[in-house]
């Protein structure tokens, strides 16, 4: 997959790109429209993190407002929706042609003149992240928080509900109205390269694979296999009072992540 460009379409808000936040809409290179906010840290001046949401989130959802703080000790932060979530146009493929709106924002903090770009992804945005570094290339570290290794894992009850809502008329009316989430109603074909599959590919960019010892969505064989996909240039912490994804992860561990991302990214 060719690193993809964005054509904004739509007025800037906050002032200077260099000084001040600023939010605008970018275009993918399928055309999908992705609303894209970006924000100075305190940190690095040189380093970005670029935030990945996962399913049913967006960039103005609480628990993605709380990551971008957090980060923003360490560097400047994006934030964005992926397609089909929030203001972003299209349609929620559920992780399969969101690497197109990832690698859009990457390009874009690049353009603002970001030397330094870390990827961070929760859930669905998770499994995104490896892939666009696997397939794009473009990032200079990757975290991976609550994450699947493969596809199609039922073996939970969230998971169950996720598949209904993902696969029946009735719950993509849900993920609609109840969820603010529009659901593609087009199955997967072909079938997008796995997580697992994706990450010896990521090598030699820095990856830190991060999972609750309680998530209730994916055991701990998922980051346990993509861990052991990784090899020596991957690192796995496994948070022994931590749930799934972006509401699970506590202030300390975004610190952390931030902290490592700064040290490990160019």
């Amino acid at each position: 997959m060719a690193r993809s460009t964005h054509r904004p379409h739509a007025e800037t808000s906050g002032g200077s790109l260099t000084g001040a936040p600023v939010r605008t809409f970018l275009r993918t290179a399928d055309g999908v429209s992705i609303d894209a906010r970006y924000e100075p840290g305190a940190g690095a001046r040189d380093l970005a993190f670029v935030v990945a949401h996962g399913f049913t989130g967006d960039a103005d959802r609480p628990h993605v407002r709380r990551v971008a703080r957090a980060l923003a000790r360490h560097g400047a932060v994006a934030t964005f929706s992926f397609r089909g979530h929030g203001a972003s146009g299209g349609l929620s493929t559920v992780g399969d042609r969101e690497v197109l709106d990832l690698a859009a924002v990457v390009a874009w903090v690049r353009e603002l003149g970001h030397s330094r770009v870390a990827t961070v992804g929760f859930s669905m945005g998770g499994s995104v992240v490896l892939r666009h570094a696997a397939l794009d290339g473009g990032p200079d570290a990757v975290v991976s928080v609550s994450a699947p290794a493969r596809w199609f894992y039922r073996g939970t009850a969230p998971m169950r509900r996720l598949h209904w809502l993902v696969t029946r008329p009735a719950g993509r009316l849900v993920g609609r109205y109840g969820l603010r989430t529009r659901i593609h109603r087009r199955r997967w074909d072909p079938v997008p390269l796995s997580p697992v599959e994706a990450v010896p590919r990521i090598a030699p960019t820095p990856l830190l694979i991060v999972h609750g010892e309680r998530d209730g969505y994916f055991p701990l064989d998922h980051p346990r296999m993509l861990a052991e996909a990784a090899g020596d240039h991957g690192e796995l912490w496994l948070e022994p009072e931590m749930g799934h994804a972006e509401n699970a992860a506590p202030e300390e561990l975004l610190h952390r992540i931030g902290h490592w991302a700064a040290g490990r990214a160019g």
